[in-house]
């Protein structure tokens, strides 16, 4: 049996809530936001000089202090960067992008101190720049 087209299930197709890349998206506010928290309480235990690093560390820029602010900011942009991805502008998902590869950068940074840490950090921020650059755009400009 032939399934049903016409103006009523086109209809459904449009307002349904699943449209197409819609989960990465939401895939990539959420792990912006959960890298981003942590970031930020990474930044603070470096800040603080917390003995939760590995001793004698040697970080390619700078020292385990100056990382711990680099970190605390880029935290706190990225958390900002997941509620305007959530918001759905065009603005949230460049600036999601920009985050996730500044992140990425401060990965490579840190690989000879954390160097499975970092290439899974590199891994989820390499997902987060394809989710929003396939499927974050304005869904309105893309059925025109």
């Amino acid at each position: 049996m032939a399934a049903a087209t016409g103006p009523s299930t086109e209809a459904a197709r449009d307002t349904d809530w699943r449209e197409e890349g819609s989960g990465w998206v939401l895939f990539a506010g959420i792990m912006i936001v959960t890298v981003g928290i942590l970031n930020l309480i990474y930044g603070i235990a470096a800040i603080g000089d917390s003995t939760f690093f590995v001793a004698d560390q040697k970080f390619i820029l700078s020292g385990l202090n100056t990382w711990g602010w680099v970190m605390l900011i880029l935290g706190v942009l990225q958390i900002l960067a997941a509620f305007s991805i959530w918001a759905g502008n065009s603005y949230g998902r460049w600036f999601g992008i920009i985050c996730a590869m500044a992140n990425a950068v401060a990965a490579m940074f840190a690989l000879p101190a954390y160097p499975f840490w970092s290439l899974v950090v590199i891994a989820i921020d390499i997902l987060v720049i394809y989710g929003l650059a396939a499927y974050g755009g304005d869904k309105a400009l893309a059925r025109r």
